[in-house]
């Protein structure tokens, strides 16, 4: 069981990320504006992170100055404010299972570098282009498309949807436009990854960290908010079904699975938990077909597979060069320990003997 844990674990992290994305695009549905979610999601993962990081740190956190401060402010800006207001109008003018396959553009635009002289350099520019041609698939090639047998009708636009157009997504314009804002979104993304990653250096408090994240981004989300909707009704929560993607969303993903996707990066590494990427694409497309009543596409179904693809041969070019690398940070002594290992472990020496 132990061995299978972090498995589980990594699956859990994507299926909480895919009820997300399903819950969000069914709000959207019914009419919810975006960036009041986004306030709210955000308030509601401040509340919980915010204790949380009182008991696990208390009095042993990291002295916060006012420079630290700043950047992380201007880092949820990017990576969650700007990020998820973008994302939301993506999915209204595209699909949940859409939005899903994009994610997985995220481990391709953090590369650090490429050596296009050697074998895992072409593959992860192979990756690239891979990639880059799933993405053109998905905005401009639609092809026939297969509606669901059945699904709950609850969760189809209605009338009352953001901006008055019930049928985003069945504009070729709006299709493209969305295409183009998830690809921005996933840029914004793979900048605060980087860029999260530098500031931990220096301040690796990380549930103090997240929680200053969450209370600037919904102090932005409000200004964003309150400046964009005006209407007291899309304000309002309510015991109903807003108020439970509200909670799910701030709590279940931006707390709990922020604390799983760390633990399986830090027993199996991030290529152990990106190459699980591919299971919140299939969970968020079945839950796109069945509850919101999507219909799938052959262009989006061609498009992502092409994602997925772009995604492993980045990946196997990632895990390869951090090989030869840890390789090369060896004493000689040790390299050629481990070259005599993997000779003496080679098929073509197997079989001479």
């Amino acid at each position: 069981m132990g061995s299978k844990k972090p498995f589980l674990v990594a699956l859990l992290v994507h299926a909480l990320s895919s009820g997300m994305i399903l819950l969000s695009k069914a709000v959207f549905n019914m009419g919810m504006n975006i960036s009041a979610f986004v306030f709210y999601r955000q308030v509601a993962g401040t509340i919980f992170m915010v204790p949380f990081a009182m008991v696990f740190e208390g009095k042993h956190a990291m002295p916060l100055s006012i420079l630290t401060f700043f950047k992380i402010f201007m880092l949820a800006s990017l990576g969650i404010t700007l990020t998820l207001n973008i994302y939301g109008v993506a999915l209204i003018y595209t699909s949940a299972s859409l939005g899903a396959a994009t994610i997985n553009c995220i481990p391709i635009i953090t590369m650090e570098k490429v050596r296009v002289k050697t074998v895992p350099g072409i593959a992860k520019v192979a990756g690239i282009m891979v990639c880059m041609a799933g993405v053109v698939t998905l905005a401009f090639y639609k092809g026939p498309a297969s509606k669901p047998p059945f699904h709950l009708h609850n969760f189809r636009p209605h009338s009352g949807a953001q901006d008055g157009d019930h049928d985003h997504a069945s504009s070729s314009k709006n299709w493209i436009i969305g295409c183009f804002l998830l690809l921005a979104s996933c840029i914004c993304w793979a900048l605060w990854l980087v860029l999260q990653a530098h500031i931990l250096k220096s301040y690796p408090s990380k549930p103090t960290f997240t929680s200053i994240q969450c209370l600037s981004s919904a102090v932005q989300s409000f200004i964003v908010a309150i400046a964009l909707e005006r209407d007291p009704r899309q304000w309002k929560l309510g015991w109903n079904f807003r108020l439970l993607a509200v909670v799910y969303c701030g709590i279940f993903v931006t707390g709990v699975a922020y604390y799983l996707q760390a633990w399986v990066i830090a027993k199996k590494g991030p290529v152990f938990h990106a190459v699980m990427m591919p299971s919140n694409l299939i969970m968020t497309s079945l839950g796109s077909v069945f509850l919101l009543g999507e219909t799938i596409n052959l262009g989006s179904v061609l498009g992502a597979i092409m994602l997925v693809i772009s995604l492993y041969s980045v990946l196997w070019g990632k895990s390869k060069e951090q090989n030869v690398d840890n390789v090369g940070s060896l004493p000689a002594e040790n390299q050629t320990q481990v070259k005599e290992t993997a000779v003496s472990s080679s098929p073509r020496t197997s079989l001479s003997t």
